[in-house]
């Protein structure tokens, strides 16, 4: 069952250290760029600036030559970025924006920036090299805060609950460790899960963005409320499947960032009707986080 929601709750994603981060970019414009390389002077480049330092990839504030979020120029720090960018996604790492990274770009994606923060990875299970990332300072819960509780906000449909207890289920499986319980007070649950218009008073939800969660202890989780989603269980064209974005969203919430390996439920995008589950990368970077290894 897929329907368009047209109502309010909360926000969540990590605050970012650039300059212009929380200044919106224009996707359709992105679309119009490419082509575009380093030298290259054409009206809308700002909008791949902006989209870059919005994912973490960016950042004039600590260039020597400063410049702005209205420079319309291909310049260096730009193209270094930009091949940044690509390398994370495994594309041609070219510095200009060609077809493929364009696809990659305006696919829809969680709000949660992608670069990665300094971290060790736990030991390689099955010779499976691991591509997970953790937030800056590797924030997690407390070891007394092996049980934690989630509540939803206020209109939250009834219909769209199961889907996100599903998504908790998975976590508390697949990582042996953590157990989750509903309560009805969301002011006192360590989880809050809501949807949010795209202009909420936090960090307004871009045209691409399906969600955003906070890094540990914070614990919210908001889910675009302008996007047609379904509930499932399964596939449905032309839907973003709840379950499959909570069970990204709780990754966050964890203490997981993006991760490289495609398959990764902490891959940072997926398309319209298709459902995604846990894989090795995700519960090693979970068990790697809270010493579960051994």
């Amino acid at each position: 069952m897929a329907s368009k929601l047209s109502f309010l709750p909360f926000f969540c994603v990590l605050l970012l250290l650039f300059s212009f981060s929380k200044a919106k970019y224009d996707i359709d414009t992105i679309k119009l760029l490419q082509g575009c390389h380093k030298g290259s002077k054409v009206q809308g480049i700002h909008n791949l600036k902006l989209y870059l330092a919005r994912y973490g990839y960016l950042n004039y504030q600590h260039t020597p030559n400063h410049v702005n979020d209205e420079n319309d120029e291909f310049d260096q720090e730009l193209e270094a970025a930009l091949k940044n960018y690509q390398n994370f996604y495994h594309l041609n790492a070219s510095g200009t924006l060609d077809g493929p990274t364009v696809s990659q770009m305006i696919m829809p994606r969680c709000g949660q920036p992608d670069k990665k923060s300094s971290h060790k990875h736990g030991k390689k299970l099955l010779n499976i090299v691991s591509h997970y990332s953790f937030f800056p300072g590797s924030p997690r819960w407390p070891p007394s805060k092996s049980h934690l509780t989630y509540a939803f906000g206020l209109n939250y449909p009834n219909a769209y609950i199961p889907p996100v207890v599903r998504a908790f289920n998975t976590w508390a499986s697949a990582s042996g460790y953590f157990t989750f319980s509903r309560v009805g007070d969301v002011t006192s649950a360590d989880l809050k899960i809501s949807f949010e218009s795209a202009q909420h008073g936090d960090e307004d939800f871009d045209g691409d963005v399906l969600a955003h969660a906070f890094a540990p202890t914070n614990g919210r989780f908001h889910y675009n409320t302008n996007v047609n989603w379904s509930a499932g269980p399964g596939p449905v064209s032309g839907a973003f499947d709840l379950e499959t974005v909570a069970v990204h969203e709780i990754g966050h919430l964890l203490g997981l960032r993006h991760s490289q390996d495609r398959n990764a439920i902490m891959w940072s995008s997926i398309p319209a009707g298709a459902v995604k589950g846990l894989n090795t990368d995700d519960i090693q970077g979970i068990k790697a986080l809270y010493g579960l290894n051994n």
